[in-house]
């Protein structure tokens, strides 16, 4: 039996799995509404980690601050007009993902 992972374990165990993907790959995960949106102003994998342990205060705290949530139309929008590159990571069954050329919008 294998205890669970620590939270640096298991941030650098999604570090290996977090890459760049284009938007317009994720058009199904987003027309099933499992694409989570990440402020540029935090850190993935830390969100990640936190999705993963269930923490749903943080996530409370950090939707209330409009720094997580789901991905606006305008938005999801925007990211397929210019074929954005974001930051992804996969913590089944949603996608974090993260524009860190943001400018503003989210």
């Amino acid at each position: 039996m294998t205890s669970p992972l620590s939270r640096d374990e298991l941030k650098t165990r999604l570090n290996l799995e977090t890459s760049q993907i284009c938007w317009r790959d994720l058009q199904t995960y987003y027309a099933r509404g499992h694409v989570v949106r990440v402020a540029p102003g935090l850190d993935l994998l830390d969100v990640g980690a936190e999705l993963a342990a269930d923490n749903k205060s943080q996530f409370e705290a950090w939707m209330a601050a409009d720094q997580v949530g789901e991905v606006a139309p305008e938005l999801a929008q925007a990211w397929y007009d210019r074929n954005a590159e974001l930051w992804a990571v996969v913590i089944a069954p949603w996608v974090l993902v993260q524009d860190r050329d943001a400018r503003g919008l989210h």
